[in-house]
This record gives C-alpha cells, sequence and structure tokens, in this order.
C-alpha cells in the first residue's frame, strides 16, 4: 500500500481524499497572503475552510491525519512554518480550530514546506506522495525542482503529483518539473470546478498505483572525492544574533551555509545563505538555546562539505515601564542591552499568546522608544520579542487606567456655523473631537478636528437641524471618553436680486445676515439640483456681491448655499434676457435699434411728468448706471434728440430717476461703421 506522506493545500476546495490508500497523511496548508485573492467574490481562505470541514468530517479513523501550515504569522519570512496538529485520530473540532486560526500574512516557502512534511514521515523509510495544488510558485529562493529530484533519488518510492490553479503558462512549468522529477502527474486548473475535477484525477491516480516493491539495494557506488572545505563561526552565539561564518575557498557561488541542531538531516537548515562571491556571511543564531552546527553545504546534492559547533546562549534581558498608564497616552520603554535592531517591544494583555501584539515597535538601535496604551483598562504587560522566532525575552506589567475626561460646547447652534468647544486635560494630541447624531456608533463622524495641543476647537455644525452630541475620541481605539448634548438649529435667511437682468451683465445680490463666511450665492436654472452652480462666490463678511448673468436666456434662480452640506437656505427668482434687450420699469423708452456714428436720434418714452429730477442718458453699454456720456433733463416733453458718438460699439439709453436713484427704463442701440 503507497502512503499518501503530504497534502500541500496551498489553495483550497479540494474533495476529500479517499484514505483506503493511505497510514498517515500531512496536510500542508497554505497561509501565504494570496489566499486572500477571491475567486467569484469569495476569499480563496474562506473556501479553504469550508472544504476543510467536509475533509475532517468524512476522514476515516483508519488512518491518521496532521497538519503543518506556512506563512501564516509573519510577513516576509521563509522559515515561517509550523507543525500545527501531529499525524494522529481526528479530533475534528481541534482540527478545525487550528485551521480557522491560520490568517495568511507572509511568503510562499513551498519547498521548504514539502521537504519537512517528507521528513517528519520518514519518506526515506517509507513509500511516500505528495499531493500539491498551489495558486503560486515558490517565493523564498528555493529550488522545488531540485528538491523534487532529491527527494525521489533519497526516498523509497517518492512521487508528487502537482494541481496547478490559476496560474500562468510561465507558472505551471515551474511547478509541472515537479511532478516529472518524481514520475507524478502535473494537472492545470482555473476554477473551483476544474479544481475538484483535478483532484477527482490526482486520487484516481492515487488509488490505481500498484503497492511499491522495494529494489534491491545496488552495490555501494565508490564516493565522488570530496572538495576540501572548512568552515569557522564564534564558538557561542546568544539566541536570535547575527554572527559570522567564514569558510574556505568557495566551491560553487550557490552552496550556503546555515545553522541547524547538531546531527539534523542532511538538507536541514533554519537560518541559511547562498556563499555567493563572498569570503564570509552574517547569519542569524537560532531562538532557542541549545547545541548547533554552521554547515558549509554544497548545492549540488544539499551534501555537508564542512561544519563547526556553535553553542547558543540564551540572552539576559530586561525591559522596564511605569505601573500603571492612562488608556491612550504614550509611555517610555526602556530595556537592557539589544540583542537585534529588529527585535521589538509590546504591550499585550497578562497571558497572551507568544508573538501577540497590540501597539509595537522595532527597537533599532534605541535604548527606549514610546509604545501607545491601549484603549481599554485592565492589567497588560510590556514585552521584549526576540524578532527570530518571536519569543519574549523579558516582560513587565502595566495597569492601564481609565482616563477622565469632559467636554464642553454650545447648548445650541445654528447649522452650518462654527462653534466651540473645550476639554479637560488632553490625554493624546492625536485625540479629536467631533460632532454627531445623537446615539451613532463608536468612531462615527461627521465634523472634526485633531484635539493637538489645544485646549479649544472651532466645530462646524451640520446641515440638517436636530438632536446631536460632541464627542472628546481617544485616537487609540476610537473610543469616545465623554460627551455633551448640542441641538442644531435652522438659520432663517433671505436673497434678494433684480427679477430680470441681461445676459452676461453683472447684477447685485444681497442677503440677510451671514451664517457662515463660507456659504456661497449662485445663480441657477430654476429647478436645479442642490449643490449646483453657474457663476458663484462666497458671501466671505459682505452683505452683498456682484454675479454674472448666465449667457442663455432662460428663467434662473439665485440661491444662498450654506457651505456644509451645501444646502440651499433662500432664494430668488431671476429672469436672464438677450444681451440686447430693452428693460422696462415704467418708463415706456423707445430707442432705435441701430444708428450710424454721430447721427441724430430721436428717443421717445410715455412715463407721465413729475416733479422728480429725471433724465434720459446715453452711455456705454458697460459703464455704470449712473455714468453718462451725455444726458437730458426730462420735464413735460415726451421725447428728445441725442447724437451718437462717432466710435463704433455697443450703447445703452437710460431713463433714470436720480431722486430715487433707479433705472425706469433702458435700452440698447448699436452703433455701427
Amino acid at each position: 500500500m503507497k502512503t499518501i506522506a503530504a497534502i500541500s493545500f496551498a489553495l483550497f476546495g479540494l474533495a476529500p481524499i479517499a484514505a483506503s490508500a493511505a497510514d498517515d497523511v500531512m496536510i500542508v496548508y497554505d497561509g501565504s497572503n494570496s489566499m486572500w485573492g477571491q475567486i467569484e467574490g469569495v476569499s480563496k481562505i474562506e473556501i479553504a475552510r469550508d472544504v476543510m470541514a467536509d475533509l475532517v468530517e468524512t476522514w476515516p479513523q483508519s488512518t491518521n491525519l496532521g497538519l503543518l501550515a506556512y506563512g501564516h504569522r509573519r510577513e516576509g519570512d521563509c522559515t515561517d512554518i509550523e507543525m500545527m496538529i501531529a499525524p494522529g485520530p481526528v479530533e475534528r473540532e481541534n482540527f478545525l480550530e487550528a485551521v480557522n486560526s491560520i490568517t495568511p500574512r507572509g511568503r510562499t516557502p513551498l519547498t521548504a514546506a514539502v521537504e519537512q512534511a517528507a521528513e517528519t514521515l520518514s519518506y526515506r523509510d517509507n513509500p511516500a506522495t505528495v499531493v500539491l495544488v498551489s495558486d503560486g510558485v515558490e517565493t523564498c529562493q528555493a529550488d522545488p525542482c531540485a528538491l523534487a529530484a532529491q527527494l525521489e533519488r533519497q526516498g523509497i518510492a517518492f512521487t508528487a503529483h502537482v494541481i496547478g490553479f490559476d496560474l500562468s503558462r510561465e507558472e505551471h512549468e515551474q511547478l509541472a518539473c515537479i511532478a516529472e522529477n518524481t514520475g507524478g502527474i502535473f494537472v492545470p486548473a482555473e476554477n473551483a470546478d476544474e479544481l475538484r475535477t483535478a483532484m477527482t484525477q490526482v486520487q484516481a491516480v492515487i488509488e490505481t498505483e500498484p503497492a511499491v516493491e522495494p529494489e534491491p539495494e545496488p552495490e555501494p557506488a565508490a564516493e565522488p572525492e570530496a572538495p576540501e572545505q572548512t568552515v569557522s563561526a564564534p564558538a557561542t552565539a546568544t539566541v536570535g544574533t547575527n554572527f559570522t561564518v567564514t569558510w574556505g575557498e568557495t566551491v560553487n557561488p550557490r552552496d550556503w551555509v546555515t545553522i541547524v541542531p547538531v546531527g539534523a538531516n542532511e538538507g536541514a537548515h533554519l537560518s541559511n545563505r547562498r556563499v555567493e562571491n563572498n569570503d564570509s556571511i552574517s547569519l542569524r543564531a537560532p531562538a532557542e538555546p541549545g547545541l548547533y552546527e554552521v554547515r558549509y553545504v554544497l548545492d549540488e546534492g544539499s551534501r555537508t562539505l564542512a561544519s563547526t559547533p556553535v553553542e547558543v546562549v540564551e540572552a539576559e534581558q530586561t525591559v522596564s515601564a511605569p505601573a500603571t498608564a492612562t488608556v491612550g497616552t504614550n509611555f517610555t520603554v526602556t530595556w537592557g542591552e539589544t540583542v537585534n535592531p529588529r527585535d521589538w517591544v509590546t504591550i499585550v494583555p497578562v497571558g497572551a499568546n507568544e508573538g501577540a501584539h497590540l501597539s509595537n515597535r522595532r527597537v533599532e538601535n534605541n535604548d527606549s522608544i514610546s509604545l501607545r496604551a491601549p484603549a481599554e483598562p485592565g492589567l497588560y504587560e510590556v514585552r521584549y520579542v526576540l524578532d527570530e522566532g518571536s519569543r519574549t525575552l523579558a516582560s513587565t506589567p502595566v495597569e492601564v487606567v481609565e482616563a477622565e475626561q469632559t467636554v464642553s460646547a454650545p447648548a445650541t447652534v445654528i447649522f452650518g456655523t462654527e462653534f466651540t468647544v473645550t476639554w479637560g486635560k488632553t490625554v493624546n494630541p492625536r485625540d479629536w473631537v467631533t460632532i454627531v447624531p445623537v446615539g451613532a456608533n463608536e468612531g462615527a463622524h461627521l465634523s472634526n478636528r485633531r484635539v493637538e495641543n489645544n485646549d479649544s476647537i472651532s466645530l462646524r455644525a451640520p446641515a440638517e437641524p436636530g438632536l446631536y452630541e460632541v464627542r472628546y475620541v481617544l485616537d487609540e481605539g476610537s473610543r469616545t471618553l465623554a460627551s455633551t448634548p448640542v441641538e442644531v438649529v435652522e438659520a432663517e435667511q433671505t436673497v434678494s436680486a433684480p427679477s430680470i437682468v441681461r445676459a452676461e451683465t453683472t447684477f447685485t445680490v444681497t442677503w440677510g445676515e451671514t451664517v457662515n463666511p463660507r456659504d456661497w450665492v449662485t445663480i441657477v436654472p430654476v429647478g436645479a439640483d442642490e449643490g449646483a452652480h453657474l457663476a458663484n462666490r462666497r458671501v466671505e463678511s459682505n452683505d452683498s456681491i456682484s454675479l454674472r448673468a448666465p449667457a442663455e436666456p432662460g428663467l434662473y434662480e439665485v440661491r444662498y448655499v450654506l457651505d456644509e452640506g451645501s444646502r440651499t437656505l433662500a432664494s430668488s427668482p431671476v429672469e436672464v434676457v438677450a444681451a440686447d434687450a430693452p428693460l422696462d420699469d415704467g418708463a415706456g423708452l423707445s430707442v432705435p435699434a441701430t444708428a450710424a456714428p454721430g447721427e441724430t436720434v430721436t428717443v421717445s418714452w410715455t412715463i407721465e411728468a413729475d416733479d422728480a429730477d429725471r433724465r434720459v442718458a446715453l452711455a456705454r453699454a458697460d459703464a455704470p448706471d449712473f455714468t453718462w456720456i451725455s444726458a437730458h433733463r426730462v420735464g413735460a416733453e415726451q421725447e428728445t434728440e441725442i447724437t451718437l458718438p462717432n466710435e463704433p460699439g455697443k450703447y445703452e439709453v437710460r431713463f433714470l430717476d436720480i431722486s430715487s436713484q433707479s433705472v425706469l427704463g433702458r435700452a440698447m442701440i448699436a452703433v455701427g461703421d
């Protein structure tokens, strides 16, 4: 009977492999970042968890099942491989709990993971089959094709079947060699259904494979003469520190040096690096103290040419922090001598798992750093954590206590206006104050500002009246420390403009008391959407402004618009007429539409005589209303003659009431060449 030594779940959606052909099975589960990719709107990790639930539900009790995961704990770490469940009878709840705890984070050390699974199940002593299903290729500078050839050579009967899921043609070629080098099959799959079909095909191949008869051991061949090599390293190294390794003349630039436990199998490695064209490199000592050896390993066949013992010793470390810290505040952490600049300090609940962190920072080359206290009061501990293996070297308890805070604001404010907010002592300069509807969710905000080093700030009231609350919000966790109610009330506003204006001329707009200097007035077609505008200007600190009429005649409205929410508070209708259209406000003015330069024309009106001071004036079309080129004082007569300028252009005849400073009529006259 052929043993399935490992199944690599680099994706998801696998139908359970019949265990009738297996005694021990190791699932190598992909926790790399690519598992967040989606297929038909569902992430691969979610689908994988569902399929794993089906798998363990139907797994026969006659066989053993184990779980090995990679890429799920640390970003960018090619040694992130973890045996989560040793092979044994399936305990469904424990197995699924372990699977569901895997959160994709890191890289894809595919080669090392398959190798570790094979080593765990003693592939050199037992027939072994690997079923590898992957949505990506190796990302840790390892050669899976070479490994497959090595496992085939060294194993009793090693076979790898490979399913390439959603891969490019080039990526297919990079994975197909694994199957080719071990006598297995390679099957591409583009979607979940094809993946299930591919698994069925591989399963059928496995179930029909005949039992492997051990081949007679060949006569021992003469060992090729090994190149002479030496390797040197310090006799002792502290856990997690970098140390220098040197060697004799390089055999091949792709050879590598590594540190492993004394007596580890050939090809094993923890921290390792290619020798390239160097004569020395830096290695990282493991996280656990003990007896190790540094090896110079030949790339061809992963054969050790030289080794030297290294004792990895415990690091003595201390860490200090205040006994108490207020929620959300920054506090100082100090420690003894830095082990490795990439180590980090963090604050976590007392008893949290190794590697857990809330707020954390690298120690780098500092002797102290600032950490942020969590948002929730309680018992915590500050830890100095070794980067290698995320192992805690020292810790100290810290009680995080509640912050006392108050916040004050006016009981009522007008919508869109600025109002002042004050508070008690600032907890953290990055905290913020905001105004939200009463009962809004934690962290919600409309208008908000950082408190910084102030003791008061101004907020903008929302555009809609109603009941609100001003909150002082802790930046850490967006938690509300204090709040006060504020009623936002409607603003009364009016806006005025001429009822008729000519196209592309300027006209004056006035309004009541300004709500906010950043509010604006605009002219838009009647019924235009809220926030629309053609010509518009901020009201600033004025009580009137000039707007320019649109080029197209029609019915428009002038609006006073609240800057907060672009809400219209008041409007007034305006008819825009053609640029040369006469405008009459009771004068009944009649003027020729065109005339020659210097020509004398007759102008008449119908308004009755009055004791007021009235004039019929000639002015350039764009001149202010009460300036003119010539003017005729009006008495009882109802017409006069006006001599036009010699310069061609557009002019306007105006009937002016000087007493009331009003224009009772106006008409355009074009003076041609």
